[in-house]
C-alpha cells in the first residue's frame, strides 16, 4: 500500500516489533522515519484498533475520533467481501511503557493512538471452492466458516462460496464467550459462520459437532489451531502456508492449500470403501456356491461335481484374476450424491450380506445344474465336472459385472466401460480355464476333459441367467434395512 502511495520506505529503520498475535489481533513496528522521528505504526483488525485511539489523522494534525462512522464504513467494506485492515500510529512525543527506547511492548500500544483508516483488500475465493462446496452439500457434508474476519466479511464470503444463504446466521467470538456448551450444541449445527473468532473457539465449535455425532475435519494453517486439528477427528494443515506446528498436528497435509482438493479426497475415499466392500461382496459367493454345491451332493447322494483339487482351481483363478481388477474400479457416477455412511456401520452391511448369501444359491444352483444337466445327457464324470468348474468360473465372471454397481443397475451399457481391468482380467480367466479344460497335463492333474460346442453352450445360456438372477438379488437387497 505503501508502494501503491509512492512513499519513499527505503531510508525508514524498522527497531523493533510486536508481532501479530490472534488474541489481540494486531501487531505493530517501532520505526525511525527520517525528519519525522520514532514513530510506531500499528496494522490490525478495525474494531480492536478503535479501541486503542483516542483521535484521527486531519490533514491539519489530529481530529476527534468518529469511531461510530468508522464502524458503519468498515461493515460497508467487509459487505463488499473485502478483507478489512486498519492502521495507526502513536506519534514520536508520545510516553512510553519500554523503557529502552529501542524496544517496543504490546503495553506501549495500550491508549493514545491516532487512528489513519482502513484498507479493504481484495482476497477472492478460488473458483474451484465454490463448485467443492456444492459437491459437498450434495454429498451431505455441512461445510462451515470459521474466521477471523469481520462479520461482514465473512458472510458476503460465505454466500459467495454457497456456505450460506441470503439468511444467513452468524455468530461472532463475542457471542460465543457467552455461550454455554449446552447453548452451543443446540445451536452450531445450524450456524454456517463463525466470524471474530479465536483458536480456543475452534476447539468448543468441533466439541459441540462432534457431541451429535458428527465426523468432524478441521482446518488450519497458523500455530494456534493446532489442538483444534487434534481434537478434530480429522485435521487438515497446509501445506504451504501452514507452520510446521500446525502439520504435525494434522492428520492430512493439503499440499496445494486448495479446498477443492478436499472434495476430491472425500470422493476418493468414498471409491476406496466402494471397492474394497465391491471386493468382499464378489469374493464370499465363490466359498459359499462351492460348499453349497458339495454340501447338496453329500446330502443327497449324488456324485460330487466339484473334485477337491477343482474346488482349489477354481479359488486360484478367481482370486488371481476377477477379484483383482475391482480395485481398479472408478467412483461411481452417484458416489457424491449419497449421504455419508454411518460410521458404525460394517463393512459388510445386512443389504450386502442379503446379497452374498443370495448369489452363493444362484451360482452354487446353476453348478449343480449344468452337472446334472451333462449327467442326464449321458456324459462322464470327469467332463460333467468340468464343465461344473467351467459354471463355477463363468458365474463368477457375470457376477463381477453386478458387483460394479453395488446401489444401482449392471443392466447398463455403461457396466462395459470405464475399467480396462475387468476385460484384461476376464480374458486371463478364459485363457486359464481354456488350459484347465484342453491342456492334457491339466487333464492330468485336475481329472478334467475337453468339453465340446454344446458345453460352451450352455455354460454362456446358463451364465445370462446368472447375470439376471444376481440382479434380482441386488435389487432384493436395496429393500433390506441397514
Amino acid at each position: 500500500l505503501a508502494l501503491k502511495a509512492k512513499a519513499q520506505t527505503g531510508t525508514v529503520e524498522r527497531l523493533a516489533q510486536v508481532p501479530f498475535d490472534s488474541a489481540v489481533k494486531l501487531s505493530a513496528t517501532l520505526d525511525d522515519v527520517p525528519g519525522t522521528g520514532r514513530v510506531i505504526h500499528v496494522l490490525g483488525a478495525p474494531d480492536r484498533l478503535l479501541q486503542r485511539c483516542t483521535a484521527q489523522w486531519a490533514p491539519a494534525g489530529t481530529a476527534t475520533l468518529e469511531a461510530a462512522a468508522w464502524e458503519t464504513t468498515n461493515a460497508e467494506l467487509g459487505a463488499q467481501g473485502l478483507r478489512v485492515l486498519a492502521a495507526a500510529y502513536v506519534p514520536a512525543s508520545a510516553p512510553r511503557v519500554s523503557a529502552d527506547p529501542d524496544a517496543l511492548a504490546l503495553a506501549d500500544l495500550d491508549t493514545g493512538l491516532v487512528f489513519l483508516g482502513l484498507v479493504g483488500i481484495v482476497d477472492p475465493p478460488r473458483p474451484e471452492a465454490t463448485a467443492a462446496v456444492a459437491d459437498c452439500h450434495t454429498a451431505g457434508i455441512g461445510v462451515k466458516m470459521i474466521t477471523g474476519d469481520h462479520a461482514g466479511t465473512a458472510v458476503a464470503i460465505a454466500r459467495e462460496l454457497g456456505i450460506a444463504g441470503d439468511d444467513a446466521q452468524v455468530v461472532t467470538g463475542a457471542e460465543l464467550e457467552a455461550m454455554s456448551s449446552s447453548q452451543l450444541r443446540a445451536l452450531v449445527r445450524d450456524v454456517d459462520v463463525f466470524a471474530r473468532t479465536s483458536p480456543e473457539h475452534k476447539i468448543r465449535i468441533v466439541r459441540a459437532l462432534q457431541s451429535h455425532g458428527e465426523v468432524v475435519a478441521m482446518t488450519g494453517d497458523g500455530v494456534n489451531d493446532a489442538p483444534a486439528l487434534t481434537r478434530a477427528d480429522i485435521g487438515v494443515a497446509m501445506g504451504i502456508k501452514g507452520t510446521e506446528a500446525t502439520k504435525d498436528a494434522a492428520d492430512i497435509v493439503l499440499a496445494d492449500d486448495n479446498f477443492a482438493t478436499i472434495e476430491r479426497a472425500v470422493e476418493e475415499g468414498r471409491r476406496i470403501y466402494d471397492n474394497i466392500r465391491k471386493s468382499v461382496v464378489f469374493l464370499l459367493p465363490t466359498n459359499g456356491a462351492q460348499s453349497l454345491v458339495i454340501l447338496v451332493a453329500v446330502l443327497f447322494g449324488i456324485t460330487l461335481p466339484l473334485a477337491p483339487v477343482q474346488i482349489l482351481w477354481v479359488n486360484l483363478v478367481t482370486a488371481v484374476t476377477l477379484s483383482l481388477s475391482l480395485a481398479a474400479e472408478p467412483a461411481e457416477p452417484s458416489v457424491m450424491r449419497r449421504p455419508p455412511r454411518d460410521s458404525t456401520e460394517p463393512l459388510l452391511s445386512r443389504p450386502s450380506l442379503v446379497m452374498v448369501l443370495a448369489v452363493s444359491v444362484i451360482i452354487g444352483a446353476a453348478t449343480l445344474l449344468v452337472f446334472e444337466i451333462e449327467r442326464g445327457a449321458g456324459v462322464d464324470v470327469a467332463r460333467s465336472q468340468t464343465v461344473a468348474v467351467g459354471m463355477l468360473a463363468a458365474g463368477q465372471g457375470a457376477y463381477l459385472f453386478t458387483c460394479r454397481f453395488l446401489t444401482a443397475s449392471s443392466l447398463h451399457p455403461r457396466v462395459l466401460r470405464g475399467n480396462r481391468m475387468i476385460w484384461v482380467a476376464s480374458g486371463a480367466l478364459l485363457v486359464l480355464q481354456a488350459l484347465f479344460t484342453y491342456a492334457p497335463f491339466m487333464n492330468e492333474w485336475f481329472g478334467s476333459a475337453p468339453i465340446y460346442p454344446r458345453d460352451w453352450a450352455l455354460l454362456v445360456a446358463i451364465s445370462g441367467l446368472v447375470v439376471l438372477a444376481t440382479e434380482g438379488a441386488k435389487a432384493l437387497s436395496w429393500r433390506v434395512p441397514h
